[in-house]
């Protein structure tokens, strides 16, 4: 990155900077719609300041990767806990989360599935692993404070529901529903699962 002359680096600024243009980058356009020089090229580095922050395009994309589903579990973990302690307002709370997502005019899926899905093989795979994990923990979590007899089950259920959503939001949803249309499914499933 071109840094004016007399002005001392800093490997953390650089790195968070790269980060940030490429989670864009590659959000936009998929981890094939862009190759490393033109990736360099228009997040203002050179091929080894990228290869020195990352070791390879391979590990910028699982930094951009793990970082994206860091942020997305934290941001849908508060808003569960951001709807106290009932899991059928938590539960709401987090699919009307997605709804405010799925509105962005920027909105293109799940960017961590949209890479698994380009490329079944790590690092993507293996990131997409761990934040399904993550998200189903989530759901699970919400299911217990249910009582739901079978909280791990619910939890897989719940996060099919999710991510059904997303990929309907994402490819085939022209009245925006998926969110709504999900969120009522997720507290039906809920209710029945806790009533047996």
């Amino acid at each position: 990155m071109p840094v004016p002359k007399g002005t001392s680096l800093d490997p953390d600024r650089t790195r968070a900077t790269l980060l940030a243009s490429a989670t864009e980058i590659l959000y936009e356009r998929g981890l094939d719609g862009v190759g490393v020089a033109e990736l360099c090229r228009a997040v203002g580095a050179s091929k080894e300041t990228l290869y020195r922050h990352f070791g390879s395009k391979d590990g910028l994309v699982e930094a951009v990767l793990g970082a994206r589903s860091d942020r997305v579990v934290h941001w849908l973990t508060a808003a569960v806990d951001s709807a106290g302690p009932d899991p059928a307002a938590q539960l709401t709370a987090l699919f009307d989360a997605l709804g405010d997502w799925y509105r962005e005019p920027r909105f293109r899926g799940c960017a961590i599935l949209n890479a698994a899905t380009q490329r079944h093989a790590p690092p993507a795979r293996t990131v997409a692993d761990r934040h399904l994990g993550r998200y189903r923990e989530l759901l699970t979590g919400i299911a217990q404070r249910a009582g739901a007899p079978e909280p791990a089950r619910l939890g897989r259920q719940l996060l099919i529901l999710l991510e059904g959503a997303t990929v309907v939001a994402d490819h085939h949803d022209p009245e925006s529903h998926a969110a709504e249309d999900a969120k009522h499914a997720a507290l039906a499933l809920l209710d029945r699962s806790v009533r047996r």
